[in-house]
């Protein structure tokens, strides 16, 4: 699918929350590090109960609720789409000082969100967005991007290891609320300019 990707503001918020976020869990992904490795070996386990999953259902999650939590000025939205048709879109930030991460630092960006509409899925619009967030965070001086996703997101996963980025922390009790979902954190060195 040919994808164009233009940067837009938050008064686009609306527009960008109208592709969905929401997606069927058919299984997930479990994270071991075997004591001789440093790094993570990932294997995919069936669920036996497939359920939908939407994080913009999550108080607080949607784009919509973004401005009234968030200082929003430091934040970059990415908007992918194909024959005019907006089929996906990224939010990143630089330097988060008004969010609470584990690692927030001077040289770090995070992508916040990252979203592909369901009939655009597995067509190259998220490796593109994901492209773009990296060039979006080198040209503001990052030097290393952060990504989170859950166990339950096996296409993220997927999409995050195909493009270079490594897990480097498995957090199983970072929801207390979603007592089923473990925390991942990916990250990725960026090239600045």
């Amino acid at each position: 699918m040919l994808v164009d990707i233009v940067e837009e503001d938050a008064a686009s918020l609306e527009a960008y929350a109208s592709v969905p976020i929401r997606f069927d869990v058919l299984s997930v992904v479990e994270a071991r590090r075997p004591e001789a490795s440093g790094e993570f070996l990932l294997e995919e386990r069936r669920v036996s109960a497939p359920f939908e999953k939407d994080y913009d259902a999550v108080p607080g999650n949607s784009p919509l609720e973004w401005p009234t939590r968030f200082d929003l000025s430091s934040w970059g939205f990415l908007v992918a789409r194909s024959n005019g048709v907006r089929v996906g879109g990224a939010t990143i930030l630089m330097a988060p000082r008004n969010v609470e991460l584990p690692d927030a630092q001077e040289d770090l960006a995070v992508l916040w969100d990252i979203r592909v509409a369901p009939e655009a899925r597995g067509q190259g619009v998220g490796s593109a967005l994901l492209d773009a967030a990296e060039r979006w965070a080198g040209r503001h001086g990052a030097r290393r991007l952060q990504v989170e996703t859950q166990n339950i997101n096996v296409a993220a996963c997927r999409l995050y290891a195909r493009h270079g980025f490594a897990l480097e922390a498995v957090n199983h009790f970072a929801y207390a609320n979603l007592p089923g979902e473990t925390q991942f954190l990916w990250y990725k060195t960026v090239v600045t300019g």
